[in-house]
C-alpha cells in the first residue's frame, strides 16, 4: 500500500498542483483586500467573507485529496449519471431557489448558497470526452456532431431558464474543443459572423445590415460564376433589382416593409443559383444562397428578439456596452469604477491593503466578478501580469499534458477544461477592463464563492488524476 501511495504521488503533475496553490492563495489575499475592514476579526473571522473563503479553500483542499486517492475509471464510469444528476439539480434549484437579483440559480443552505450550474460545466465535459472518445466517433460526423451538440445545449436551456445568462454563454468554450478535434474551421467563422451579424443589427438599421449580407452574399456568387457570361449579366440585373425597389419607395415615400427589396433580390437570386448548381453541379452557391436567406432572417429576427424578448434591463446593458447610450451613474458605474481602480495601480500598485478605490468600495461586487480591479490598483501592471502569465501558464500546461495523454478520454477532458478556463480567464478580464459585456462570470481560483472555488477545483484535479494514470487506457 506504501509503494502504491507513493508511486501516486511521484506521478502527479506537481507543476500544476503548485500552480493551483498560488493562484488560490493570491486569490485569497485579493478577496481580503478587497473586503478588508480594520473594525474586523483576524484573518480567520467567518463572519466576513475572507474568513468564509478560507473555510471554502480547505474544503477544496480536500476535494482535491479525495479525487486523486479514487480511481480514475470511476469518473468515465459514472459520467453519465454524474451528468443526469447535476441537470435534475439544476432543474429542482429554479423550482426551490430564492429570487437573487432576478436569477434563480442559487440554493440557500444557512448562509451558504450552492450553485448547481457551476458543477454542470465538469459534468459536461465528462460526459462529452467519454461520448467523443467511443469506439469509431468523429467530430467530422453530422450524427456525433448533433448528438454531442445536444450534451451542451441541456445545460445551457436550463441555466438560461434560470435567468443565468452569463453562465451559460461559458458553454461557447465547447467549440474550441470540437475544433480541436477536427471540426471544420469555418464553424468558428460562421459563428464569429453570427456575432458580427447580431452586434451590427444591433447597433444600425436592419436595412444597412442586410445591404451588407446581400453584397457579401453577391461578391461569392460573382466570384464563383464569374466564368459564366450568364450569370455575371444576371448578377447585375439582380443588384439592380434591389436597388430600384428601394429607391421607389424612398423616393415615394412608400409604407412598404423593409424587407422587400431583399425578398425580391432573394428570389432573383435563386433562379441563378438553381441553374448554376444544376450545370456545373457546385454546392458552393446553394450554400451561399441559404446562408444570405438565414443571415437576412437572423438580422431581422434580432430586432424582434431585442425589443419583444429581452427585457427593459438586459436592452439597456446591450445599448451601454455598444455606445448606444450612455449610463455612468448605473450600468456603466461598475466598469469605470473597475477601471479607474486598474488604472490608478500604475506600474507597481499601491501595495497590499492600500487601495483607495478598493477601501472606499467605489467598485461593485469587487471581491467576487471584479476581484482583478483589486488586483490591478493595489500590485499594479507588475502584479497584473504575473496572474494573467500564471493563468495562461495554467492553460498552457493542461493543454501540453492533455497532448501526452494515451487515453483519448482524458485527452478530451484535458482539452474541456482548459478551454472552460481561458473562457472564463478571457472574458472576466475582459470585462474588467471594459472590452467584454459584463456577464457575471468568475476569474477561476480567485473570485469570491464556494460554489466556483469547488467547481474549478474538481474540474482541474480530476484530470490531474487521469493524467497521473496517462498511460492507462480510460474507456
Amino acid at each position: 500500500m506504501r509503494n502504491r501511495d507513493t508511486d501516486l504521488v511521484r506521478r502527479l503533475d506537481w507543476f500544476t498542483i503548485f500552480l493551483y496553490i498560488g493562484l488560490v492563495l493570491a486569490g485569497w489575499m485579493n478577496i481580503f483586500a478587497a473586503v478588508y475592514n480594520e473594525d474586523a476579526g483576524n484573518i480567520f473571522d467567518i463572519s466576513q467573507k475572507y474568513g468564509k473563503q478560507m473555510l471554502w479553500i480547505v474544503a477544496a483542499g480536500i476535494i482535491a485529496i479525495s479525487i486523486i486517492i479514487i480511481d480514475s475509471k470511476f469518473y468515465s464510469g459514472l459520467s453519465y449519471p454524474i451528468y443526469l444528476a447535476v441537470l435534475g439539480l439544476i432543474v429542482i434549484t429554479y423550482f426551490i431557489a430564492p429570487d437573487i437579483k432576478g436569477a434563480r440559480a442559487w440554493i440557500e443552505i444557512g448562509d451558504f448558497r450552492l450553485q448547481p450550474s457551476e458543477f454542470s460545466k465538469l459534468a459536461t465535459s465528462l460526459v462529452l470526452a467519454r461520448y467523443l472518445s467511443g469506439y469509431g466517433k468523429k467530430i467530422t460526423d453530422f450524427s456525433t456532431l448533433f448528438r454531442a451538440s445536444i450534451v451542451i445545449l441541456l445545460p445551457i436551456l436550463l441555466i438560461i431558464l434560470q435567468n443565468d445568462t452569463g453562465s451559460a454563454l461559458v458553454y461557447g468554450a465547447f467549440l474550441l474543443v470540437f475544433y480541436r478535434l477536427g471540426m471544420s474551421g469555418w464553424v468558428l467563422v460562421a459563428v464569429v459572423y453570427t456575432v458580427f451579424v447580431f452586434s451590427f443589427s444591433i447597433i444600425y438599421n436592419s436595412w444597412f445590415v442586410s445591404l451588407g449580407v446581400m453584397l457579401l452574399a453577391y461578391g461569392v456568387y460573382w466570384y464563383h460564376a464569374r466564368t459564366n457570361k450568364f450569370s455575371s449579366l444576371y448578377m447585375y440585373g439582380i443588384i439592380a433589382v434591389f436597388i430600384i425597389p428601394w429607391a421607389i419607395q424612398q423616393y415615394f415615400e412608400l409604407q412598404l416593409p423593409e424587407f422587400m427589396p431583399f425578398a425580391i433580390g432573394l428570389v432573383l437570386l435563386l433562379v441563378p443559383a438553381i441553374m448554376y448548381i444544376y450545370k456545373k453541379k457546385s454546392k458552393i452557391i446553394f450554400l451561399t444562397y441559404f446562408l444570405t436567406v438565414a443571415s437576412l432572417g437572423f438580422t431581422y429576427s434580432v430586432d424582434y428578439i431585442f425589443h419583444d424578448v429581452l427585457g427593459a434591463h438586459q436592452q439597456s446593458r446591450i445599448r451601454v456596452f455598444f455606445g448606444l447610450e450612455s449610463d455612468p451613474k448605473g450600468l456603466e458605474f461598475n466598469v469605470i469604477q473597475s477601471k479607474i481602480a486598474i488604472g490608478s495601480g500604475d506600474f507597481l500598485g499601491k501595495g497590499f491593503l492600500q487601495g483607495t478605490q478598493t477601501k472606499n468600495n467605489f467598485v461593485p461586487e469587487q471581491s467576487t466578478d471584479f476581484i482583478f480591479c483589486t488586483v490591478g490598483e493595489e500590485w499594479g501592471f507588475v502584479g497584473s501580469t504575473i496572474v494573467i502569465l500564471s493563468m495562461l501558464l495554467l492553460i498552457l500546461r493542461i493543454m501540453f499534458l492533455a497532448e501526452k495523454q494515451r487515453s483519448q478520454f482524458s485527452r478530451i477532458y484535458g482539452y474541456c477544461v482548459a478551454s472552460i478556463l481561458f473562457f472564463h480567464f478571457l472574458v472576466n478580464i475582459g470585462m474588467t477592463i471594459g472590452l467584454m459585456p459584463v456577464i457575471g462570470i468568475p476569474l477561476p481560483f480567485f473570485s469570491y464563492g464556494g460554489s466556483s472555488l469547488w467547481g474549478f477545483t474538481m474540474l482541474l484535479f480530476i484530470f490531474i488524476k487521469l493524467d497521473s494514470d496517462r498511460d492507462v487506457l480510460i474507456q
